[in-house]
């Protein structure tokens, strides 16, 4: 159960803006989630936004007391210290929604696809069956990151679920997403 947050304010410079600190940001917390095992940290983004596609400057950690503190006196901010504003350890307000936030996967790359369906066709044929108009098109907000086993960048893409009364418990992935529909708090 989600009973706290902390607020991770990036704080842009004249030489790194808002959407590289923040992917910077999430790529450290990725690391230390996989790396200490943890899978009972969920975030949000409190300005998350579809119009404007916005995550915002703010990621925002939920979790225990207990859990919020332990994984904040670990180390995984290192080179990040000066850029980034950590609030308190608070408690969730009462009156809170709840949200499941989750990652969106996107069938773009039309040329990937033709090649997966390509088996025992021509690019032709897969060109024929697969036209450019069958890649999709992402419209929420997203972060870049860069994968931990092939180093590759990529967009997460976040996608939100409605808001709710009740918290559904669950278990939250590398990057703090919802599992199962496991919620985080919404204020």
């Amino acid at each position: 159960m989600t009973t706290h947050y902390v607020d991770l304010t990036v704080v842009p410079d004249a030489e790194t803006g808002v959407p590289v600190l923040l992917g910077a940001l999430y790529d450290k917390l990725h690391r230390a989630l996989v790396q200490l095992r943890i899978d009972s940290l969920g975030v949000s983004f409190p300005q998350y936004s579809v119009i404007p596609r916005n995550l915002g400057d703010t990621l925002r950690l939920h979790g225990t007391e207990a859990t919020l503190r332990g994984f904040l006196t670990h180390d995984w901010l290192r080179g990040l210290r000066d850029q980034v504003r950590v609030s308190e350890v608070s408690p969730v307000p009462a009156s809170a929604q709840h949200r499941n936030v989750r990652r969106r996967q996107f069938k773009s790359n039309v040329e990937r696809l033709r090649r997966m369906k390509r088996k025992g066709e021509t690019a032709e044929q897969a060109a024929h069956a697969i036209p450019d108009s069958a890649a999709e098109r992402p419209h929420l907000p997203y972060v870049h990151l860069r994968s931990l086993s092939t180093g590759q960048p990529f967009c997460l893409f976040v996608a939100m679920g409605e808001p709710s009364p009740d918290p559904v418990p669950g278990t939250f992935n590398s990057y703090g997403l919802g599992e199962r529909g496991a919620t985080i708090p919404w204020f």
